[in-house]
């Protein structure tokens, strides 16, 4: 496994073989300059690169924004023959299809919007040798037509994007993802490539069992978007704080994600009612009409895309100033992945999540029809988002918690929790308490089970277990339940406690937390955010103001202009016209080579 930071582990893969690791670092440099027009690779994508040249499947779990795309991309155009490129996203397909087009590379798509003339031609495209890649929707590849299709060509490999969408316990599960490995084994022995952006340890796990793929070399770079600047509201008096966000960020490109179709239109029309430019984006819009929004929005007709969490946007646009949820996301995997597309460019982004326990409720009877299995699932994952948003902790940390990666400072200086950081008291006996039911119940048992036994309410489960005889019953009953779920939660991010990779829910006692049952020390905890109680804060002005401005707005805007004129003269989406301003610049890259 290479991790970004771990410069040991890398340096040993790079020379394996000092002469033949040079040519080739130089040789992959040329083609980087020659076809995307860079003249330096990014984080892991030169180890994961030659890692596919050489043959090998390759597991790579990266973050929004940080160039996943490029490390398929570009192997396809050196390798011989046709790189498939399974996604799940029609939008996604046809941004990076666009991009790739404008490079030059004859890149296709097949997915449901071809009629049967254009699926005809694209197949005698591909035979020939015509298309570099080609990016399938897992239901068109499901189809016996298309598997015997693409047996007749010469496929150099298969790469598999948004990856977690293959795992059950992950957030946006896809049953047409578990049948990949079938598929692709009936197009013969070939090289995969998985990406992901939002993998935790377990839905890590979940996709090399099922891709068959538990040998493949693992690259993981961090998580930590360190530009993003992480606040959540109540949602009070919502549609005022949000035209309020609005005026503060005018002329500056964002999303805002929406619940329901109906609420992205009602909010789509408040944000025009009010000046702003802004369009509606969802799954029951008219394909021809979600194109021109899509498009309107890369070129910047439009400045505010209003779209539905469980559609997904799957665009590439580096400037996104600010990502809005309007609603609350279901897991805290879409909330990562759709953040994640703001500030690409390595400039501001502010993510607002406005929050309330209704939205829950709601998500929670969306799940009711559901099987058991995975109606536990989504209620886990919901408890995650609960736990996100009422948490005093650090989101920063929080959010790399989730994903297996520490964060060890103690203030980001990039969330509202450490920007107004709440009350802080001595948690020490707390945290004993909560490591004490842990152990006393025998490590089995998730947060709220651990919670009523501490507090001393016999549900049915401590009823069933016997856990109201153990020592611990009843200690902690002089506080609420909200209470400790924020101190075990806390004990969690200070790695006390740990997840059972497993078993989902579960918590175990870590390492840590058993050296601090025989040696305590002090421990700080911070005072949990009641938003039933909470009261909004009408003075926005008092706010922080994150990644203040560095540059002349004037010149600015006099550039974007320019670039609009130059990228419709030359018939490119202002995105391309970014890409081929800046390519040639020695060290200079958008932060995301998505295309």
């Amino acid at each position: 496994m290479v991790n970004e930071g771990h410069k040991d582990n890398e340096f040993k893969i790079l020379l394996v073989d000092n002469m033949i690791v040079a040519e080739e670092k130089d040789e992959l440099k040329v083609k980087l300059k020659e076809i995307f027009g860079y003249s330096q690779f990014r984080g892991n994508q030169e180890v994961v690169i030659r890692n596919i040249l050489s043959g090998k499947n390759t597991f790579v779990i990266m973050p929004t924004g940080a160039g996943k795309s490029l490390c398929y991309q570009l192997p396809a155009m050196i390798k011989d023959g046709l790189a498939i490129v399974i996604s799940p996203l029609i939008a996604l397909m046809k941004n990076q299809v666009d991009q790739l087009n404008a490079y030059g590379i004859n890149a296709r798509f097949l997915n449901s919007t071809l009629s049967k003339g254009e699926i005809t031609r694209l197949k005698k495209e591909c035979v020939t040798g015509a298309v570099k890649l080609l990016y399938v929707a897992p239901e068109s590849l499901n189809k016996e037509e298309n598997i015997e299709f693409l047996q007749k060509v010469n496929v150099s490999f298969v790469a598999i994007d948004e990856a977690h969408c293959i795992s059950e316990w992950g957030h946006d599960f896809r049953p047409e993802y578990r049948k990949i490995k079938t598929m692709i084994g009936q197009l013969g022995d070939m090289n995969v490539i998985a990406l992901t952006a939002t993998a935790t340890p377990k839905v890590q796990l979940d996709i090399q069992k099922n891709l068959q793929m538990e040998e493949a070399d693992v690259f993981v770079s961090s998580f930590n978007r360190k530009n993003l600047y992480y606040e959540v509201r109540p949602k009070k008096e919502t549609k005022k704080q949000l035209i309020r966000f609005l005026k503060e960020h005018k002329g500056k490109s964002g999303i805002v994600y929406c619940l329901s179709r109906k609420k992205v239109e009602e909010i789509a029309q408040l944000i025009n009612v009010n000046g702003f430019k802004a369009a509606p984006y969802h799954a029951g819009l008219d394909p021809d009409v979600r194109m021109k929004n899509q498009d309107d929005f890369l070129n910047e007709e439009t400045d505010i895309i209003v779209a539905t969490i469980a559609f997904g946007m799957g665009i590439d646009k580096p400037d996104v100033r600010f990502v809005i949820h309007y609603d609350v996301p279901k897991s805290l995997e879409g909330y990562y992945q759709e953040t994640g597309r703001g500030g690409r460019d390595g400039l501001e982004g502010r993510c607002l999540m406005f929050y309330s326990h209704n939205d829950l409720s709601k998500l929670e009877k969306f799940n009711k029809d559901k099987p058991v299995q995975e109606r536990e699932n989504a209620r886990v994952l919901l408890q995650e988002m609960e736990f996100y948003a009422e948490s005093p902790v650090c989101r920063r940390k929080q959010l790399l918690h989730y994903f297996g990666e520490e964060y060890k400072e103690e203030n980001c200086g990039s969330c509202d929790n450490c920007v107004h950081p709440r009350e802080r008291f001595d948690g020490t006996e707390f945290v004993k308490m909560a490591i004490e039911a842990t152990k006393q119940t025998n490590e089995r048992f998730n947060i709220t089970h651990l919670v009523n036994v501490i507090r001393g309410t016999e549900d049915e489960y401590v009823k069933s277990y016997g856990h109201f005889d153990l020592p611990i019953f009843g200690k902690g009953d002089q506080q609420d339940a909200d209470f400790w779920k924020s101190v075990i939660r806390q004990t969690l991010i200070y790695q006390y406690l740990e997840k059972d990779i497993d078993n989902i829910g579960v918590l175990k006692i870590s390492k840590k937390g058993h050296a601090f049952l025989k040696k305590q020390h002090p421990v700080e905890l911070a005072r949990y955010h009641d938003f039933t109680t909470d009261v909004e804060d009408e003075e926005s002005s008092e706010r922080a103001v994150i990644n203040s401005k560095s540059y002349d707005e004037k010149l600015f805007e006099m550039l974007k202009m320019l670039r609009k004129k130059v990228a419709k003269e030359k018939r490119l989406t202002t995105l391309c016209c970014i890409s081929r301003s800046f390519a040639g610049r020695d060290g200079y890259h958008l932060p995301d080579h998505e295309r």
